[in-house]
């Protein structure tokens, strides 16, 4: 873990035809806060709230599963050929969110706060950096932030307990080390310095304080393995909640 952050995807770039799309049946999650960021394209959620939206560049959807949620992610419905790019983290919850009812929270594009540093595009989606606070929830300290660099841009690193940097896009180098795309280096604790920008590159920040120890089983983070066990157990009974308009399929629970 980095900070609270447990799981981090990188989706595409991926080209799509039109009607097609990423096709995610419902599925249950615990104890945590899925955190989705696109770059291109789109995708339409569902969950078991009854929240319904097509999720978009630039803005941020943070679904709270606290004690139990299931959510769908759909092909968009749209007519025209697209590209999909994005980023989907997951962002364990304190000990004393993790059985929190669950709740969905998107904030538009144009909510998120962004700057521009001599040169480099800041955009602050959770926590406080760079003179910049952002609007979305959260349950301890957190950051997650992008920032894009042109070729020969220096950027300092953002103060948080833990920190660690993703690569979306070309290269950067921090002291004797490079760091390229679709590589994540985590520094050491309080690091402080520059990134230097050795190409055009896009980048996220995530960080934040720590949380201790999670466990973490397919879908379910949690403290305490017996909360992992006994959501499997319900995932197995049907116990969980169904979302609607999309009740017809599930993923099962992997054997």
């Amino acid at each position: 873990m980095v900070g609270p952050w447990i799981f981090f995807d990188e989706m595409g770039p991926a080209p799509f035809a039109a009607g097609e799309g990423i096709n995610v049946r419902p599925h249950p999650h615990i104890g945590l806060a899925t955190v989705t960021y696109l770059f291109e394209g789109e995708i339409t959620h569902r969950d078991s709230l009854g929240s319904h939206l097509g999720i978009r560049p630039g803005a941020i959807n943070l679904m709270v599963a606290g004690r139990g949620i299931v959510h769908s992610e759909r092909k968009p419905a749209r007519s025209d050929a697209y590209q999909m790019h994005g980023l989907q983290l997951w962002h364990a919850l304190p000990k004393e969110w993790e059985m929190t009812d669950p709740a969905f929270h998107h904030y538009s594009a144009e909510s998120i706060p962004e700057t521009v540093i001599d040169g480099v595009a800041v955009r602050v989606m959770m926590g406080d950096a760079y003179g910049l606070t952002s609007p979305v929830k959260t349950f301890c300290e957190t950051l997650y932030a992008e920032a894009r660099l042109p070729a020969g841009a220096s950027l300092a690193l953002p103060q948080v307990p833990e920190l660690a940097c993703y690569v979306v896009e070309g290269a950067v180098s921090f002291g004797e080390s490079q760091i390229n795309a679709q590589q994540m280096a985590i520094f050491e604790d309080q690091a402080t310095g520059q990134l230097h920008a050795t190409s055009d590159c896009r980048l996220v920040f995530i960080g934040g304080e720590s949380l201790g120890e999670r466990h973490i089983e397919w879908n379910f983070v949690a403290s305490d393995p017996a909360l992992i066990a006994q959501a499997k157990a319900d995932w197995l009974a049907g116990r969980f909640p169904t979302v609607p308009g999309d009740e017809d399929e599930f993923i099962p629970l992997p054997q």
